[in-house]
């Protein structure tokens, strides 16, 4: 779309000012997220000498053609989620995994709960509906709710910035081009180590800052453990009597995740050994992302909520979109920038100077978010702010699409701060007052998991 040639240091300079103006927008003004990146779009492309009609097409091209790939995935997906809230699916899966890892390890368990429940659910809104259970837990065995909480806590977060259809990771997936099975497969195996590492930082911050929830599960209290043993056997019967409360059944609560899950992880094996006959075209066809979770929506539909009005069910269902309408509109907008980026050949010049540094090219888009989530907080907005800047850059160079959206993800978990909504959700539900103890509750855990991230992204980077 780019006429006459343009100098490399153009390009450069648009790319700066444009990004410059982007964070200025988002961090001190009233500008929303979305009109920041459509105008930043606009500023990039004029400056990198685009014509204007071009870099209105571009806009137009970009935001179309990202919401084409996984906007109706996005609504499917929080629809999904707003029905597993309210059934007490999320209640059940909690207490399936209790079951399986039996005493002595809560927090291994919850951490386990966090990380399949939030796959479809926001993770604050997962916080919300478990933290609960984790207060009860703490009464009932007497060990730390931070132990427990903090747990849980990184369970949800590691799955909601690594794997689809939340829609932080699937957009970042669209905006790569990335294959929505791969992009669930390479999340789950990633937030795997995060997850592990958080349930070891839980034990060892919750043995430093024991709390547990007082009798009237409204206040807290600091008492050795030894008294908080000897506590918690009072309230074993009124535990029992809250997990026999009327929930969905196991395997009506996991088969809206599990099954969309598997159909596309079918799907993407299938399409990669060009299978053929009747019977596989059948399952690719199921297997597309928009079916597959279609499926998930109406398995939800039909099996959780059987005793619930018609008026009350798409009330959930509007509930779930309207919490998601703002995300998908920061997508699309992040699709804009990068395909102004693609048009003006700045991400061309960019790929090629960095091809000659040596540094891995993987780093990027992962610092890149580390960047951004640090100045404005919002993990979503820095994980897509940064694959609308790096996908055009990587797109010449030679790494796997999936690892660069990986590393966008995952590069936009560091040291969730005062900046972000789901460090208060977690320290004022497990009643951490102190800004100290906030802090390691809540931000040391999500750099742990940041830097076991790096690691994990180096290492498959050098393998691949």
């Amino acid at each position: 779309m780019q006429t006459p040639p343009v100098a490399g240091w153009q390009l450069i300079a648009a790319l700066i000012v444009g990004v410059a103006v982007l964070v200025y927008l988002i961090l001190k003004t009233r500008v929303h997220a979305f009109l920041a990146l459509i105008l930043a779009s606009a500023l990039t492309g004029l400056l990198a000498g685009m014509d204007p009609v071009a870099v209105g097409k571009s806009i137009t091209n970009g935001f179309g053609n990202t919401l084409g790939s996984i906007g109706i995935v996005i609504g499917f997906g929080v629809m999904m989620g707003r029905l597993l809230e309210v059934s007490g699916a999320a209640q059940r899966m909690a207490q399936t995994f209790l079951r399986w890892f039996g005493r002595g390890r809560e927090d291994a368990a919850m951490a386990a709960t966090g990380y399949v429940v939030s796959i479809p659910i926001f993770c604050d809104s997962g916080f919300v509906i478990l933290s609960p259970l984790a207060k009860a837990l703490s009464r009932r065995t007497g060990r730390s709710v931070i132990t427990i909480g903090v747990a849980l806590a990184v369970g949800l977060v590691a799955t909601h910035h690594a794997v689809p259809p939340t829609p932080g990771p699937l957009a970042v997936a669209g905006i790569f081009n990335v294959d929505v099975g791969q992009m669930i497969l390479a999340g789950l195996l990633f937030a795997i180590p995060v997850t592990v590492a958080g349930v070891f930082y839980a034990r060892w911050w919750g043995r430093r800052l024991y709390q547990i929830p007082d009798a009237t599960g409204l206040g807290w209290q600091r008492v050795p453990a030894e008294a908080a043993a000897q506590a918690a056997a009072a309230t074993e019967a009124a535990v029992e009597a809250e997990q026999e409360q009327r929930l969905p059944g196991t395997a009506v609560s996991f088969a809206p995740i599990v099954v969309p899950v598997v159909l596309i992880l079918l799907n993407t094996v299938l399409t990669a050994m060009k299978a053929t006959g009747s019977w596989a075209t059948a399952i690719i066809f199921l297997g597309n992302p928009v079916i597959a979770v279609g499926i998930g929506l109406l398995i939800a539909l039909w099996s959780l909520l059987p005793g619930v009005s018609r008026k009350d069910v798409l009330r959930y269902m509007e509930e779930g979109v309207s919490s998601a309408g703002i995300i998908i509109l920061v997508t699309g907008a992040g699709g804009a920038l990068g395909q102004v980026l693609r048009d003006s050949g700045v991400g061309n010049y960019l790929a090629s100077s960095i091809a000659t540094t040596g540094i891995p090219a993987v780093l990027l888009p992962f610092l890149v978010a580390t960047l951004v989530r640090l100045a404005q907080g919002s993990g979503t907005v820095a994980m897509i702010t940064s694959a609308s800047i790096t996908a055009p850059i990587l797109a010449n160079l030679h790494v796997p699409p999936v690892l660069a959206a990986q590393a966008a993800a995952l590069g936009a978990m560091v040291f969730s701060y005062f900046n972000d909504s789901y460090f208060w959700v977690v320290n004022r539900l497990l009643g951490v007052e102190d800004v100290k103890e906030q802090v390691m509750t809540w931000s040391v855990p999500t750099t742990i998991g940041w830097g076991v991230s790096l690691i994990t992204l180096l290492i498959v980077s050098a393998v691949w």
